[in-house]
């Protein structure tokens, strides 16, 4: 069952993201943060996704690699790894890119 969760606590939670991601926040603490506000909703888990999807989203996003491996946080080289199949999405890149096929880009940035 999801819960409607407040606008204070979206705020925070954007807020606490956002600290995390410029590296102010340990993750530790945003985890403690996540699990206080949103509970079991916080650890819903990301779908594996295949590289031409990968390259299905950046190229919906009309990026190159090297700019959508910039928002991702990642090398070019392993984006290309990612859409050639060599390599699959393990921890923060596979969550990033679900959160990205469920919102769009926009989500991340």
């Amino acid at each position: 069952m999801t819960r409607k969760i407040s606008s204070v606590s979206e705020a925070i939670l954007e807020m606490a993201d956002d600290q995390r991601r410029s590296g102010i926040m340990d993750a530790a603490t945003h985890e403690k943060i996540t699990m206080r506000l949103l509970g079991a909703q916080a650890l819903s888990t990301a779908e594996p996704i295949s590289g031409e999807e990968i390259r299905t989203l950046r190229e919906r996003a009309h990026l190159s690699q090297a700019v959508f491996a910039r928002y991702l946080n990642l090398t070019v080289g392993y984006v290309s790894q990612l859409e050639r199949g060599t390599k699959q999405p393990k921890g923060p890149a596979l969550t990033l890119l679900n959160v990205i096929r469920r919102k769009g880009l926009e989500a991340i940035l």
